[in-house]
């Protein structure tokens, strides 16, 4: 019985003896395999610092392509510090130390006024837009005359010199000097006019120079020929004219009966072709109207440089009329 025994326990002995054997042959290969692997334990009393003075050859690498696991946690713990941990730990104790904030204080006194401002005028404003207006004229003249030196350079006017309104160059007032008998059946011309002085009794011709116009009369350019009673054009464009012929037919109202047929035309014509060429004309009967009436013509003619324009009245009636002294005859240039 206790050979049996002793026998067991050999037994037993033996398959622990050899499995042992087995594990430590299996842990030698496995140690040759991987020559670098740390089999010495951890100390878990020692600090980063300390585990990293005293295996230095833990974190030598001599094949980059076998990686531990522990030693690059080892690494990652004690990599060199860029200062970013240093700067979030101040960070962290400012907050701290801070605490919190309280409500904020009462607004500071109000400061000293400041100097006035100048004072900006109409006038200002206006001598400040002309002088831009001055310097970008300059400025595009001096572009102009780069990019086309052979050109003459554009005149350059001051603004002071620029009137706000255009002067009318061509403009005349004049009046009847005395009374014209129409015949019947007849159309005639009117002639022998003179510009309104203060003396109304003296005409163009017979005054000299120095006799003033009358207030509100006007005779500018030399268009106007006084004694044919014509307006020949300096330029061309279109001109306004306007005439009030008093006419006086009392004789032929006293002497002769009228008819409805009875009538005196007046009219505004160029070159003396009144059929031919546009004309101003106004119609008056003489039959419906007092022995004494004025007709008044009014409108705007076109004009070539060199046409002229002048009064004509046709009497269709039956016994002479006469146009009466003071009629007046006028016109200006409206533009080209």
């Amino acid at each position: 019985m206790k050979g049996c025994t002793w026998v067991f326990v050999a037994t037993l002995l033996c398959q622990q003896f050899c499995l042992f054997r087995v594990t430590a042959a299996k842990r030698e290969r496995k140690m040759k395999k991987e020559p670098n692997q740390y089999t010495e334990p951890f100390n878990a009393t020692l600090s980063n610092s300390e585990e990293l003075h005293g295996h230095p050859k833990i974190l030598e690498s001599p094949d980059p392509r076998i990686t531990d696991p522990r030693r690059t946690w080892i690494s990652f713990v004690h990599r060199p510090d860029d200062g970013n941990t240093s700067k979030r730990k101040c960070k962290g104790k400012d907050k701290k130390l801070r605490g919190l904030v309280g409500p904020p204080g009462p607004p500071g006194p109000q400061g000293p006024p400041g100097a006035p401002g100048a004072e900006v005028t109409r006038e200002v404003l206006l001598q400040e837009f002309k002088e831009i207006l001055k310097e970008a004229i300059e400025r595009r003249a001096a572009l102009a005359i780069s990019a086309h030196p052979s050109q003459l350079p554009p005149l350059l006017l001051s603004l002071e010199e620029v009137s706000p309104h255009r002067r009318v160059e061509e403009a005349f007032h004049c009046k009847l000097k005395g009374q014209v008998v129409v015949d019947k059946k007849t159309l005639v011309e009117l002639q022998n006019f003179q510009s309104v002085r203060r003396d109304y009794r003296l005409n163009l011709c017979n005054s000299t120079a120095a006799t003033p116009l009358a207030k509100g009369a006007f005779l500018r350019g030399t268009g106007l020929n006084l004694a044919t009673g014509r307006f020949t054009a300096p330029v061309s464009g279109i001109y306004q004219f306007s005439a009030n012929v008093h006419v006086d037919h009392s004789e032929l109202k006293s002497k002769v009966q009228l008819r409805a047929r009875d009538n005196v035309r007046v009219l505004i014509c160029i070159e003396s072709l009144c059929h031919r060429y546009t004309s101003l004309e106004v119609i008056a009967g003489l039959e419906s109207n007092s022995k004494i009436f004025t007709i008044y013509v009014h409108g705007l003619l076109q004009l070539q440089a060199g046409q002229y324009t002048s009064i004509f009245v046709d009497n269709s009636a039956g016994a002479p009329i006469t146009i009466q002294n003071g009629s007046d005859f006028m016109g200006m240039l409206m533009g080209a």
